[in-house]
């Protein structure tokens, strides 16, 4: 059985590549242990950078790595690389279009326990917002490890977010990154639900709970920006409406990035996401998912809102 973790997927996948390319170096701000980038100082010491409780400076010092021809890999939890460290990606990363790759790990509410300062609910607001800012979101552990490899191989400045927990995969283990490309990871014609992350296989679950009344199309949108509006508009224009469904505000994120591309066709549209609000801490990782109402349920109610009319 394929590996369900995402963090775990990517501290195995950069040990190969940096294994295949010397230039590749992995940095951390004290917490290898939770971003997975501990397999690269275990593996191999020399492509691993320990730069303490500094995020600022571990993305002014990946910029300048960038400038010598390495490959930097930025790791920390969402909420903080994207906050702590924006001035710095935007100055010294995005501007000078570095190659500088940043994995936001721990996303959305997926750190359950340590409640809204560990939650991040807008780092893709903040990076879809940064010109020049290539945002990932993988639906899974499957397609973690395929991004995470073609972020390596492609140049230019990458945000990719990481789930803290194990879910199923709902990719195929092994296939090719599929860059600004939508998915279509199951077929209908009454409904669309783009969805990107762990709210990818929720969709399905939702899809299948509808499934004797309403025909529902799943896409999993994991290239956030840029966004294939050709394609968004494609799935868009022969249903009764769409809903997006994310582990992120409702301000900026997916449903922002898919409203805008849809401005001008007179769409009907719901939004599952975080309704404009920080997270809180819970017990366990489905209670918060359900009182934050990111559940298979909740994207089905928004599914039959929009069915109804």
């Amino acid at each position: 059985m394929a590996e369900t973790n995402q963090r775990t997927v990517y501290g195995q996948t950069l040990v190969e590549l940096c294994r295949e390319n010397r230039n590749i170096l992995v940095l951390d701000a004290d917490l290898g242990g939770s971003t997975m980038g501990k397999m690269v100082e275990q593996a191999l010491p020399d492509q691993h950078i320990e730069m303490g409780i500094a995020e600022a400076n571990m993305a002014s010092v990946a910029g300048g790595l960038a400038q010598v021809g390495k490959i930097p890999f930025i790791n920390s939890f969402a909420v903080f690389v994207a906050g702590r460290a924006y001035d710095q990606i935007r100055q010294s990363i995005s501007i000078g279009k570095l190659n500088v790759k940043i994995c936001g790990s721990s996303a959305g509410c997926s750190d359950f326990g340590d409640g809204s300062t560990h939650q991040s609910v807008e780092d893709i607001a903040i990076m879809r917002a940064i010109p020049n800012m290539t945002v990932i979101v993988p639906a899974d552990a499957n397609e973690t490890a395929a991004a995470t490899r073609y972020m390596a191989e492609n140049k230019g400045t990458m945000y990719m977010r990481l789930n803290r927990n194990s879910y199923d995969n709902v990719t195929e283990e092994d296939a090719p990154f599929r860059f600004n490309e939508p998915t279509v990871v199951r077929e209908g014609s009454d409904v669309t639900v783009f969805a990107c992350g762990i709210m990818v296989g929720k969709a399905l679950e939702a899809a299948g709970m509808l499934a004797d009344r309403i025909s529902v199309r799943v896409v999993n949108v994991s290239t956030i920006k840029p966004l294939n509006a050709e394609k968004i508009k494609e799935y868009a224009k022969d249903v009764r409406g769409v809903v997006t469904a994310e582990e992120h505000s409702i301000v900026g994120g997916l449903g922002g990035a898919v409203a805008e591309c849809l401005r001008r066709e007179r769409v009907p549209m719901e939004f599952v996401g975080v309704n404009d609000r920080f997270g809180a801490s819970a017990h366990c990782y489905a209670d918060i998912l359900e009182y934050l109402g990111l559940t298979a349920a909740h994207i089905a109610e928004a599914v039959e809102s929009i069915y109804n009319g």
